[in-house]
């Protein structure tokens, strides 16, 4: 098997350890692979605008965001794919009946489309966003392309709604406690890689994925190596070639040097 032409990292709980820190092994050896020749790229559920300073302190210029709905090559957009207002609207009816938060997401802004419950501000204030809470914006999605939505709800309450026309063609991931993004039906990480991969005229058995969640679990299986972090979920290292060590213990740099990268 030829070398990775390419290394896709997710952010959270893999180049970021439980502080929203960087260890200072990955990002050396992010650098290292630069220099080398090795194309380098993030994979992610967050907004681009969530990780500026990220990409600016990795010189990191392409990526995938919102789990795959907006990707990004080279600082340039090459593929949108947001979500349908009119099944939007009726997620917001019915979420709004139960009291269920929902923050709404483009690559500029998040806006509570109604008033933060307890658990929005918990799921929020898990990410550590160096910005201020979102505002309340009704209207945010009738003005503005919505690319994810980030739905507010424990896993014992019942979403089984989700799965039912019109709101089935929406896909739910949960990445907190009371935390659930919601992406296109057609929309993963493995399907913004594939759009990226075309644009550099790449096939997935040249690329590497770093990742740890449930939404990583298509990217994993998907790239011709996928490395699933120490720490990751079950699903995440069962669909993986190879699991390195946790974020703490430079599971990233590990990896990387298990399958000859560095």
């Amino acid at each position: 098997m030829s070398a990775p032409k390419i290394v896709f990292f997710d952010i959270d709980d893999t180049l970021y350890d439980q502080n929203k820190l960087v260890p200072d092994s990955t990002a050396e050896a992010i650098h290292t692979l630069q220099s080398k020749g090795v194309i380098t790229a993030i994979a992610t559920g967050r907004s681009p605008y969530m990780f500026q300073e990220l990409r600016h302190r990795l010189d990191i210029h392409s990526f995938v965001s919102f789990n795959g709905s907006y990707v990004v090559h080279e600082d340039s957009p090459v593929y949108k794919n947001p979500l349908s207002r009119s099944v939007l609207k009726a997620l917001i009816s019915r979420t709004e009946d139960l009291g269920w938060s929902l923050a709404l997401v483009n690559e500029a802004q998040m806006k509570m489309n109604g008033d933060a419950s307890e658990k929005a501000r918990e799921g929020i204030a898990s990410l550590k966003l160096p910005m201020s809470f979102p505002d309340r914006d009704p209207h945010f999605y009738e003005n503005y392309d919505v690319y994810q939505g980030l739905l507010f709800y424990s896993a014992n309450e019942d979403a089984d709604f989700l799965n039912q026309d019109p709101l089935d063609v929406f896909r739910y991931v949960r990445w907190h406690e009371f935390g659930v993004d919601v992406i296109p039906g057609n929309g993963s990480k493995a399907a913004g890689i594939k759009q990226l991969l075309n644009k550099l005229n790449l096939k997935p058995e040249d690329a590497c994925a770093f990742g740890d969640g449930n939404n990583d679990v298509e990217m994993l299986s998907y790239v011709g190596t996928g490395i699933a972090m120490g720490n990751a979920v079950d699903a995440a290292k069962k669909s993986a070639d190879l699991v390195t060590t946790s974020v703490h213990q430079d599971g990233i740099y590990h990896g990387l040097k298990q399958i000859g990268l560095l």
